[in-house]
């Protein structure tokens, strides 16, 4: 059996994109698995850094919160950074109830190696283009696979 103590996850290179975070052990569906840090930044500052490396422009670490601030985890931040995006994740990021805080919980049952992903629906202020989801290409291979990590609109 486990140490309790031991972490749900562990960093690895991930055969969807680069560095992936898997299952260090089996993780019951709403489990909290771990917290997503960063340096606190306002949506202003975030906005003035962009690109943060202008080789690869659209890609960040950022985590825009409900309170208007944004996460940066490429600045102290931890493994939860390294969640890559899915179609169908087997997690989700939770805020808390201020909107200060993220944590990433198990939506199901977790076998032990398995990647752990989350959706993550990202909101851009320009119009959808084709350029601009391939900018923001999805990896993920699922059967329903969107083609794109950005939040589409609803067909409805």
């Amino acid at each position: 059996m486990a140490n309790p103590r031991s972490p749900w996850h562990a960093v690895r290179v991930s055969s969807l994109h680069g560095t992936g975070v898997f299952a260090a052990r089996d993780i019951p569906a709403g489990t909290r698995i771990l917290d997503y840090a960063g340096r606190r930044l306002t949506a202003e500052q975030a906005d003035a850094r962009w690109p943060v490396n202008p080789d690869d422009p659209y890609h960040t670490f950022y985590f825009a919160l409900s309170s208007g601030m944004v996460i940066d985890g490429g600045q102290r931040g931890n493994d939860a950074r390294w969640i890559n995006h899915g179609c169908a994740p087997n997690c989700e990021a939770r805020e808390n109830e201020t909107g200060t805080r993220v944590a990433i919980y198990a939506l199901q049952d977790i076998p032990a190696g398995t990647e752990l992903l989350y959706d993550y629906g990202l909101v851009i202020d320009e119009p959808l283009t084709r350029t601009l989801k391939r900018h923001y290409r999805c990896r993920c291979g699922a059967p329903a696979c969107r083609g794109t990590m950005l939040a589409l609109p609803d067909a409805s």
